[in-house]
């Protein structure tokens, strides 16, 4: 029964390893969407979303399986828990993929951004593309020190997302409320992405170290 349980502990990471690679994957098809107003790369990242909630749901209900029959303890137990709610982030990262691809799509063949916003959402979609990568190594190899680039590198998109707001919300800025809108909701998926990547990298680490890192006040 323990070979049995250790086996399935191995599913579940292995599991979170393969969504966070569709998570990548689709992230960069995202952000080359949006930056590039490319509406086939668009229209993929909104049909494969599926693929990512599927692989969600499946590893919950191995996860709770587990819970279940297996009745683990102490780290076990953390493994299992942790992976629940890390496969729900890797779903919301999902989701956030998507909407910038929406946004691609509606505004197509149009850019979703006005010309000189468009090198900072390049390079928030750079960051982000960076995170996802970091992350699919993260849950492979458990490398904490990949948690502590990862938050820097959100540190960098956080920085650029409060950029986008001192822009539209300044004297200087001269787009329609349309624009207004989509630089806003662009920006915040783009920041929500990568926060989403820091929640799991900083579950990564406790499990590695026992070390929680808490929130800043």
């Amino acid at each position: 029964m323990r070979e049995v349980f250790q086996q399935e502990l191995r599913e579940v990471q292995d599991g979170l390893v393969e969504i966070a690679t569709l998570v990548a994957e689709a992230i960069e098809k995202a952000t080359r969407a949006f930056n590039e107003s490319n509406v086939s790369l668009a229209e993929e990242v909104i049909a494969d979303d599926h693929l990512i909630d599927q692989r969600a749901q499946a590893l919950d209900e191995l996860a709770i399986t587990i819970l279940a029959r297996q009745q683990p303890v102490a780290r076990d137990l953390r493994i299992v828990v942790s992976a629940l709610r890390i496969s729900a982030s890797l779903e919301r990262m999902g989701d956030m993929a998507t909407h910038i691809s929406q946004l691609a799509r509606y505004r197509f063949p149009d850019k979703v951004v006005p010309k000189s916003l468009r090198p900072t959402f390049a390079e928030m979609g750079t960051l982000d593309v960076e995170i996802a990568r970091r992350l699919v190594e993260l849950l492979r190899n458990e490398d904490v020190r990949l948690a502590e680039e990862i938050r820097n590198e959100d540190d960098k998109v956080d920085a650029l997302h409060l950029s986008v707001f001192d822009k539209v919300l300044g004297e200087t800025w001269k787009g329609e409320a349309v624009d207004t809108v989509d630089a806003t909701l662009a920006s915040r998926y783009h920041e929500r992405f990568a926060d989403h990547a820091v929640s799991i990298a900083k579950k990564v680490q406790y499990l590695a170290t026992g070390d929680w890192v808490p929130d800043p006040v």
